[in-house]
């Protein structure tokens, strides 16, 4: 039996290492750790904390008898695969000069292949117990498709690679297991998981959501929108849809419900702005870093293109449960029942200082992304002191912040690591450039077919993964096809990180909703199309920006403030147009109007935008006069 203290001991270590690993503390020592040797040790520790966690299928081991002390038995298959794992990478690490002399070779001997195969199955068999069977068959898809690419038709027909230069390309490529992906996990990701968990140790969870009641709560439809709010606040920083549905869902989704709101709505409203979290600045749920570091562009670059697309996202969240709430007559909480602004200010001011840390060294100080995650951890540690008593991050609450960050990021390392083994089968078969290439020649070279086959494909591909997972198979299958059409690389990839997410409230996956329909008891499938209807601009903005640059702050100044001014009032009308409700109930042709009117308005130039403005006003100018009317009357 394995304790769970010693558990935790093994996640605070490994998150230890991390740190001091991404500070270069061995530097100083006078230590040299090749890239590859601190990867192999990153991936070892993620498989080492799989196979004790996650059984083959069910409940995580210890899941009943944590409570004890105690984790179940670990069956011996877990130690097998444990030790198969650990013996491939360990190589790696003890004897780096062998695997230096493979990479002079350009191949690896019996013993080489060997170890390869005792790596990758593990890796792949981690990826399913972390995200189940979708991303290890679209991998080993692939790796079939390299082995056997002379016997396959069309598209997919090549010179076919045998099973040893798929493990060479596994084993020691550039973009095999140790590869980029692993790096961003081991070096980024894995700062700012327990980042936020330290944040969530040190109550700013908390703080978040009584700040937003006390700036929206004594609106009409306040709750939900305090739980628009602090999803996405929080929801930056935590990097997990799912994990803020859960985090934020208990408080929000209970008080949007006492209000008026039925369980459903409740529901969708916390899932789509969530989910909405990963794709807001500054911290994006890491996904920032990450882009920045495929992409060969800056954070500051990255950040500045996602402002106006992730605001537009959140206005139209924002103004849909506004909306929802006079169409179903919801009136606003007494503000004696609200916190007040000062007093919850005062309460937790301090919890904004690591994010002006955090923006200082990264857009100032332009210092790596895991060394400024570092700084913010310190920061976070330091400010925790100024909040109560039980918010203290003491020994024992910073060991359990390393505990749940570290966990976090074990499925983010397992997948990086499989990913590495795909995007090295793609590199030797070149079926990645094919499927770009397919999907332009399917869409006739036509962007905007183009941009649905990319979206749709993404919705698909997205579903089942978390939001990192998600981006990095995206930017390797999709991404490239929009590049080839000439849509810029930030364009395209944020393009398909908001189709992407959109699977986290899309039927039938729609994880997020899963969470916040058990919290709401409303029906999982209702609460999903809720979800499509709120999360719309997940499918419409990206189309938005890759058509009209200055969206993404790109271009001259008039381009950019009327493409910013239209898609503002373009979001207000198509949010109008799907509740059905502005200035007064709507019919259905009214709401057709209002919708397309808004979708005009989203467009690039200046003739479609003012011809949607002047549908509007049709639909709009009575209502607002028998508005006026009315109050003159009373």
């Amino acid at each position: 039996m394995l304790s769970t203290r010693w558990l935790v001991g093994l996640t605070s270590l490994i998150a230890i290492y991390h740190f001091l690993s991404v500070a270069q503390i061995h530097t100083f020592l006078g230590l040299f750790v090749p890239n590859n040797v601190h990867l192999a040790i990153s991936i070892s520790s993620a498989m080492t904390l799989a196979f004790l966690l996650l059984p083959v299928f069910g409940k995580k081991h210890g899941e009943d008898t944590e409570a004890e002390g105690k984790l179940r038995r670990v069956p011996w298959y877990d130690w097998a695969l444990m030790a198969s794992g650990l013996t491939g990478a360990g190589f790696v690490v003890f004897f780096h000069e062998t695997v230096l002399d493979y990479g002079e070779y350009g191949f690896l001997d019996t013993k080489g292949n060997i170890l390869a195969t005792m790596l990758a199955i593990p890796v792949l068999e981690a990826v399913r117990r972390t995200t189940g069977w979708a991303l290890p068959i679209i991998i080993l898809f692939f790796v079939f498709i390299t082995v056997f690419q002379n016997f396959l038709p069309g598209l997919l027909y090549g010179q076919g690679f045998s099973v040893a230069n798929l493990l060479y390309s596994a084993y020691m490529g550039d973009a095999g297991i140790f590869g980029l992906p692993l790096g961003i996990a081991a070096n980024i990701v894995i700062v700012f998981l327990v980042f936020g968990a330290m944040m969530e140790k040190a109550g700013a969870s908390r703080w978040f959501m009584d700040m937003a009641l006390s700036l929206t709560g004594w609106s009409r439809g306040g709750p939900a929108k305090a739980a628009v709010v602090a999803s996405a606040m929080f929801g930056s920083i935590s990097g997990s849809p799912s994990g803020n549905s859960a985090t934020t869902g208990v408080f929000t989704i209970p008080m949007m419900k006492k209000i008026g709101y039925t369980p459903a709505f409740a529901a969708a409203v916390e899932a789509v702005a969530s989910t909405g979290g990963i794709i807001l600045p500054p911290v994006m749920g890491a996904i920032a870093f990450i882009m920045a570091e495929w992409i060969d562009s800056t954070y500051t670059a990255i950040v500045i293109a996602a402002a106006v697309p992730a605001s537009l996202y959140f206005l139209i969240v924002f103004v849909s449960v506004h909306l929802q709430a006079r169409k179903d007559g919801i009136e606003a909480i007494p503000r004696a029942e609200l916190p007040d602004f000062w007093p919850v200010f005062i309460r937790g001011w301090y919890f904004l200082i690591p994010i002006g840390v955090l923006i200082y060294f990264l857009v100032i100080k332009t210092f790596p992304p895991g060394i400024a995650g570092i700084y913010t951890c310190i920061a976070v540690f330091a400010v925790s002191f100024l909040a109560g008593r039980d918010n203290w991050l003491t020994p024992k609450r910073l060991i359990q912040a390393f505990d749940e960050g570290v966990r976090r990021w074990i499925t983010v390392a397992a997948i990086t690591a499989a990913v590495g083994i795909m995007i090295g089968a793609l590199e030797l078969s070149g079926v990645g450039i094919k499927v770009s290439r397919f999907i332009v020649d399917l869409a006739g070279g036509d962007l905007t077919m183009t941009l649905i086959l990319v979206g749709l494909v993404s919705l698909i591909v997205g579903m089942g993964l978390d939001a990192t997972p998600a981006y990095i198979t995206l930017a390797t299958l999709m991404a490239p096809a929009l590049v080839q059409l000439g849509v810029p690389p930030i364009a395209a990839h944020l393009f398909v990180v908001y189709w992407g997410l959109a699977s986290f409230y899309t039927p039938p996956t729609c994880i997020a909703v899963f969470v916040t329909s058990s919290i709401a008891g409303s029906k999982v499938w209702e609460t999903g199309w809720e979800g499509v209807r709120l999360g719309i601009a997940a499918f419409l903005i990206p189309f938005a920006f890759v058509f009209n640059t200055g969206l993404l702050l790109e271009g001259s100044i008039d381009k950019i403030l009327i493409g910013v001014l239209t898609a503002v009032v373009g979001s207000v009308l198509l949010a109008g147009g799907i509740r059905g409700y502005m200035f007064g109930h709507l019919n259905v042709l009214q709401r057709l109007v209002l919708f397309g009117g808004g979708l005009l308005l989203i467009a690039p130039g200046v003739v479609l935008p003012l011809a949607g403005l002047g549908a509007s006003l049709l639909v709009l100018a009575p209502k607002l006069t028998q508005l006026r009317i009315s109050r003159q009357a009373n």
